[in-house]
């Protein structure tokens, strides 16, 4: 059976069991803070798990996306482990217990109309306490006892260990599937079924409580099931994964063998790059934080493994297009991103490379001072400096090691990482959200408020729920202003916060009473109206007046609508890769950003504001539908890639240019948005751009402020029009540059005489001058020329020099080529000093440069960097 068969198969099979078959989920959980990536299929139903709002259907069953990297050193290395994969799952939630589900499993694995797996190789483990679950499959399944195996709660519990160690909340005991294949030699954990059916509360003893209704929650790694139906040894030779490598094999220029040595190295890119490629469609590129850094590293290591194999330049973005032909068919959205996926990775791809150059001197010159030390071992202080300074993976410092027969003290580097490793994210629910909270008590006895914000902006509304001080409670009367009050209503005129647009603000009314709402917020279906009791007393059922702020509310609707015609325009302008990543739209204010691999020239954003404002002076209607996702795709709705959808979408129309997904508020047509004005456009991530534009009044605001700008700078500059300041301003800088010539002929001479007087009162150490000077207000150009200046008149000098430039401090030192024949070097030195002030650098043995953050002890550097100098003579 292929892949894409099998995972047809799965969730067919559980349809026809009554389960509703539900999309994969994410693979970037932008509205789930406990993790950075999906790590499993159970994760979409978190709400439904915990009881959380109104329950659509009782049953579901989908392949879930899922990113994990808890296990990557193992990947490529053992035949199962991966960083993306797929995870089938069927789920129940106060539905169908442990008997349908074991019952299930085994007919679905075993049944020839589907799996048709031979019974004899397959065992299974349960929670040692779990009697129920033993007992359907030895009596009921026909399992024999000796295929049965009873585990303790580290290993058949969700969470793990969960009865004695905690966290509270919803837990369960789980029964584990295993195949057999070659006669029982080797051994497949297949399938998962977690029995979610106590809550945690406290210590031991009976700390489990059974739960009202018992859930189920199963997963079947997709690669590993195909991979034993299919008969292969490893994941990496199913169907899919096999062409991956395949591929990867030949642009690396290795070939691909299982058994190869470059058959592990292989594996492992063609698994970071799938990961990677799916996380860049979603709008993760590669950077510094949280998942971001993620994919950086993922990327790096990917491209670290070709580089050893001595493929030294770009090529994990030639395999995009492998990775679309093998996962097109269940995410066909991954065609639509190729070329934006492409160009992200290879300019990440460059630096990195870029980086691996420049560090290549500095790895050698603790090579070498290993070996001078007499050791065979690069210490891991110098390992983690390549890694925090140079972007060196561990990986490449310990390979690079290997060449030259030595070693890196991986513990210490270990321990120096931990105290800045950043959590991957991979792990399931954190403690906080297992834990019930007002909210969750809510959700048990409400499921949701009506949102009437779309036809009006006042209703009467009666009070169904107030949180003050995290907690419910059935009235309260404020006392000052300490702490924001949370009020839920059964219905609401005010926008919560999504989609970008922010949440709307007003006062909830009543005789004596009046609340202010200061921000609206949303959680799983309740609309949490934000703020603070002005007067009165505020009472469970009451009916109160809700009204939102409406000049406020409307110049958030201009925003908005002008926000999908500045998407209109960027795709007219730029193309249709300038695809939306993310937007913040409040009052008269947006931002904007898109995909797009370089800056937007000023041609290029007149021409944007130019077709936005035509598209605004045609008052074209703008029209909302509630329809089918499936629908709206047909009509072509352009949707934010990595974002989450109902089943039913709301689609937005501009004339006939414009269809997108949106649950915004927006005007009724687009002549409303009166004037929209482009204020910046800059770079907020690799391959993200960002836009900024105002609208309506502020937009005229800011083209009057501007005019008057220009008419004081006119005065200023003694010219009658602003027409003539071009003309006055290149003349004022043809004198500028003029005097600063002059100005540089003065400080060479300066520079010179300041030599000679270093020169004349430096210290000497067997016949070597020491100089080590603070050159306050000097330029970086300056302090090379100092240093120039004082090895041409010192027949032996070390210097090191240092300035503060923008509240930073540059250190420069530098020897004479006399002195680094003696093995003195200037690098070295700048090393010792940019430490001092928080700092690092490098460069040439005669010449180096550093910086540091910490311009206070910049005197205290200097000292040190001389200091080394005199150790390194006095020997």
């Amino acid at each position: 059976m292929k892949t894409d068969e099998l995972r047809e198969s799965y969730l067919s099979f559980f349809e026809e069991k009554g389960c509703v078959k539900r999309p994969s989920d994410v693979l970037v959980p932008r509205d789930d803070k406990t993790v950075l990536f999906t790590p499993a299929g159970m994760n979409q139903f978190k709400d439904q798990f915990l009881g959380v709002g109104k329950l659509e259907f009782p049953s579901a069953t989908t392949c879930q996306m899922c990113l994990r990297t808890g296990d990557i050193q193992n990947v490529g290395v053992t035949a199962y482990h991966h960083t993306f994969f797929e995870m089938l799952g069927n789920f129940s939630f106060g539905d169908y217990f442990k008997r349908e589900a074991i019952h299930w499993a085994w007919e679905y694995l075993t049944d020839k109309k589907y799996l048709g797996l031979d019974p004899s190789l397959l065992s299974v483990t349960v929670y040692q306490e779990d009697d129920e679950a033993y007992n359907i499959w030895h009596d009921e399944i026909k399992l024999p006892a000796n295929r049965i195996s009873r585990e303790n709660e580290h290993e058949n519990f969700w969470p793990a260990g969960a009865p004695s160690d905690g966290p509270d909340g919803v837990c369960g005991p789980c029964s584990e599937i295993f195949y057999h294949p070659n006669g029982g030699k080797d051994n497949v954990e297949i399938w998962n079924l977690v029995f979610t059916q106590f809550n945690r509360v406290g210590n031991p003893p009976d700390n489990l409580k059974p739960l009202p209704k018992k859930n189920i929650d199963t997963g079947m790694g997709l690669e590993r099931t195909a991979s034993v139906l299919q008969g292969v040894r490893s994941n990496f030779e199913i169907d899919t994964l096999k062409q991956l490598c395949l591929a990867a094999g030949d642009i690396v220029g290795t070939g691909y063998d299982f058994d190869a040595p470059s058959g592990r190295p292989v594996r492992r890119i063609s698994d970071h790059v799938r990961a990677i490629t799916f996380s860049i469609h979603e709008g993760v590129n590669p950077g510094r934080d949280k998942e971001s850094y993620v994919v950086r590293q993922l990327l790096r290591r990917a491209l670290l493994e070709g580089y050893l194999l001595g493929k030294h330049e770009p090529f994990l973005h030639r395999l995009v297009p492998a990775v679309v032909e093998i996962m097109k068919a269940p995410y066909p959205d991954i065609a639509k991103t190729v070329e934006n996926v492409q160009s992200t990775i290879k300019e990440e791809e460059e630096q990195f490379l870029g980086v691996i150059e420049k560090g290549l001197s500095r790895f050698e010159g603790f090579l070498k001072s290993a070996e001078q030390a007499g050791s065979s071992v690069i210490s891991g202080e110098d390992a983690f400096d390549l890694h925090q300074t140079d972007g060196f993976l561990i990986e490449l410092t310990e390979a690079l090691a290997a060449k030259n027969n030595m070693s890196v003290n991986r513990t210490e580097f270990n321990n120096m990482m931990q105290r800045h490793q950043k959590d991957s994210g991979s792990g399931a629910f954190l403690d906080s959200v297992m834990s019930e909270g007002p909210l969750t008590a809510l959700h048990k006895t409400i499921s949701e408020t009506d949102f009437k914000g779309y036809e009006t902006t006042t209703t009467e509304s009666k009070v169904i729920g107030i949180i003050a001080e995290d907690r419910l409670v059935e009235s309260m009367v404020e006392k000052g202003h300490a702490h924001p009050v949370v009020v839920v209503l059964d219905q609401t005129p005010f926008y919560a916060e999504a989609g970008g647009q922010v949440g709307d603000t007003g006062f909830l009314e009543a005789d004596g009473i009046k609340f202010e709402v200061t921000n609206t917020q949303k959680n799983a279906g309740l609309y949490l109206h934000i703020g603070h009791l002005l007067t009165g007393k505020l009472e469970q059922g009451q009916t109160l007046t809700a009204t939102v702020t409406e000049p406020r509310r409307s110049g958030i609707q201009r925003a908005h609508s002008a926000t999908h015609l500045l998407h209109h325009a960027l795709h007219t302008v730029l193309g249709e890769n300038a695809m939306q990543r993310g937007s913040k739209v409040e009052e008269d204010t947006l931002r904007f950003d898109f995909s797009h691999s370089k800056a937007v020239t000023p041609e290029e954003i007149s021409r944007i504001e130019d077709i936005i404002n035509q598209r605004v002076s045609e008052g074209a209607p703008v029209t909302t539908e509630l329809m089918k996702l499936q629908k709206a795709r047909e009509l072509g709705a352009m949707a934010l890639f990595g974002e989450k959808y109902p089943d039913y979408v709301r689609v937005v129309q501009m004339g006939d240019f414009s269809t997108e997904l949106c649950g915004g508020t927006h005007l009724s047509n687009t002549g409303q948005v009166g004037l929209c004005k482009i204020i910046n456009e800059e770079l907020v991530a690799k391959g993200v751009r960002r836009i900024y534009a105002l609208t309506g009044p502020k937009a005229l605001e800011k083209t009057r402020d501007t005019e008057k700008l220009l008419l004081e700078i006119a005065a200023q500059m003694k010219v009658p029009r602003p027409d003539d300041l071009p003309v006055r301003i290149q003349h004022l800088q043809d004198e500028l540059r003029e005097t600063k010539k002059q100005l540089t002929k003065f400080s060479s001479k300066s520079l010179a005489g300041t030599a000679d007087d270093l020169l004349e009162e430096a210290p000497v150490v067997n016949d070597v001058k020491i100089v080590a000077y603070h050159a306050k207000d000097a330029s970086r150009d300056q302090l090379r020329e100092l240093a120039d200046h004082l090895r041409k008149k010192g027949k032996q000098v070390a210097l090191i020099l240092g300035t503060v430039l923008d509240g930073k401090v540059a250190l420069m030192a530098a020897v004479n080529s006399d002195l680094v024949k003696q093995g003195l070097k200037a690098g070295d030195c700048v090393k010792a000093a940019a430490k001092v002030v928080g700092g690092g650098g490098g460069g040439r043995p005669d010449m180096a440069e550093a910086g540091g953050k910490d311009p206070d002890k910049l005197d205290e550097a200097l000292t040190t960097g001389a200091d080394y100098y005199r150790s390194q003579l006095e020997v």
